[in-house]
Parts: C-alpha cells; sequence; structure tokens
C-alpha cells in the first residue's frame, strides 16, 4: 500500500492519514480483509508520528472502514468499499454546506425533510 500525505494541504494530519487509507480502500488498492502495516511502519513511510497515524486509524474504525484485532492487527472492514465511499460523500455535502452557509443541524433538518 502506498499512501502519500500532500505537503500542501491544511487539514491536519491525521485527518489526512485517514483521507489516504479511505482513497486506497475506494480506489480497490485495500479489498475487504486485507491486513494494514502497523501504525509505527505507516508512520515511518508517511514522516509523521505514531500517534498522527492511530488518530487517523481510530477514526476509520469508528467509521466503520476498519477493524482493530487483538492479536492479528488491523484488517480493512468487510464492507469499507462502500462505507468509505459514502463517508467520503458525506464529508463532502457538509463542506459544500458550510461554504452555502448552513449548519451541520441545517443539514439534519433538510434530511429529516426529505423522508
Amino acid at each position: 500500500m502506498l499512501l502519500k500525505l500532500d505537503t500542501g494541504d491544511t487539514r491536519p494530519l491525521h485527518e489526512q492519514v485517514a483521507g489516504a487509507i479511505r482513497r486506497a480502500v475506494a480506489e480497490g488498492e485495500c479489498a475487504p480483509g486485507d491486513q494494514l502495516p502497523p501504525a509505527r511502519e505507516l508512520s515511518r513511510a508517511l514522516g509523521v508520528n505514531t500517534n498522527t497515524v492511530l488518530r487517523g486509524l481510530r477514526t476509520l474504525r469508528d467509521e466503520g472502514v476498519l477493524e482493530f484485532r487483538r492479536g492479528r492487527g488491523i484488517t480493512v472492514a468487510k464492507d469499507a468499499d462502500t462505507r468509505s465511499e459514502l463517508a467520503e460523500r458525506v464529508r463532502q455535502l457538509i463542506a459544500d454546506a458550510a461554504r452555502a452557509g448552513y449548519s451541520r443541524n441545517d443539514l439534519v433538518d433538510m434530511i429529516r425533510g426529505m423522508s
């Protein structure tokens, strides 16, 4: 798995790490069931602190993209490819709404109104 961070990106590094892994999953570079390299190895490859990588990995675990298993390491979740794509689209929607002057609560109200 070849991950790169954009030095011109203004997002926090842990978000960039999560985004790079999300992208790798969405593009099929990492398939469901694949094991990720250890956090220390990822941090060396990306040139960031191990805690930064761990924070990004925890974000992806909370989103359901990754699974942490004691003794087995970190693996890509079974339906991670669809979760990863949807999570990225939601993030983009939130960013677009913020640029248009809407809050997250406004978006929630809009979604509830469409149900």
